[in-house]
């Protein structure tokens, strides 16, 4: 994955002096963004994503990711990060601030997942923190035409729990989305528990739903490892091995 490995080797040159080395081997975590007064709304969501991921693509993902606060320096391990939340939070320190820009302007990317259904609380946190993190570059809508809808698989609109809006929201840096805001429950459609049983009905599309939430979230992850993953042509073969009429 060239563009993981680049962001984390120019965040080394960040971490302190004592660490010795970058996550577990190779391994991408799923990390969640821990922000102080909102706990995660959807705690099983991102070691599903992670399973998805291990069994659907070529990424080795650490299946039981952390939850991260922005000031700990672990953050720079994970080139990808998500908070899930449902009502409104207060605004994170300077320190914090400070931390998630430097993160995303090197290289990290950020998914916020509203699972709220709609509550004006957490839209208007995120909102509120996110132009202080990165005050001169607005949230706009992303086109359907983004790279992020064919990353890996072909998805036609942001999806998850509920179908909401059908266009999500993005920041990007040096022609780079850093910042994914859909506010769709994505976590809700794959949180599972510990014997198999989904937590949450997805509404209205049922099991097909869920799948095509599935296949979203694994392309959010695959668009922040390798946005030019065409070029590298990394999952190329694991592709072709889900084609019809192919082993």
């Amino acid at each position: 994955m060239k563009r993981a490995l680049i962001f984390l080797v120019s965040l080394m040159a960040f971490a302190p002096a004592h660490t010795s080395a970058i996550g577990e081997g190779t391994q991408i975590e799923i990390a969640g963004l821990a922000l102080d007064g909102l706990d995660d709304a959807r705690p099983l969501a991102r070691s599903r994503l992670a399973w998805a991921l291990r069994v659907r693509t070529s990424v080795d993902v650490r299946l039981e990711p952390r939850r991260i606060a922005p000031t700990d320096p672990g953050l720079f391990e994970s080139p990808f990060v998500m908070i899930s939340g449902n009502h409104a939070f207060p605004m994170p320190s300077d320190a914090a601030i400070g931390a998630l820009r430097r993160y995303l302007e090197l290289g990290g990317f950020l998914l916020v997942d509203d699972s709220s259904e709609g509550s004006d609380g957490f839209d208007t946190s995120v909102r509120a923190m996110l132009r202080r993190v990165l005050p001169d570059r607005p949230m706009r809508p992303i086109a359907s035409t983004h790279t992020i809808f064919h990353s890996f698989y072909m998805v036609a609109r942001p999806i998850g729990r509920f179908e909401g809006p059908a266009a999500m929201e993005g920041i990007e840096v040096d022609g780079r989305m850093v910042v994914v805001y859909e506010r769709s429950d994505l976590g809700g459609a794959l949180s599972r528990d510990a014997l198999g049983a989904y937590t949450f009905e997805v509404v209205p599309g049922g099991e097909p739903q869920r799948e095509q939430a599935f296949r979203f979230g694994v392309n959010l992850v695959m668009y922040a490892l390798c946005l030019d993953y065409k070029d590298d042509q990394v999952h190329v073969p694991f592709i072709m091995r889900r084609r019809p009429g192919r082993p």
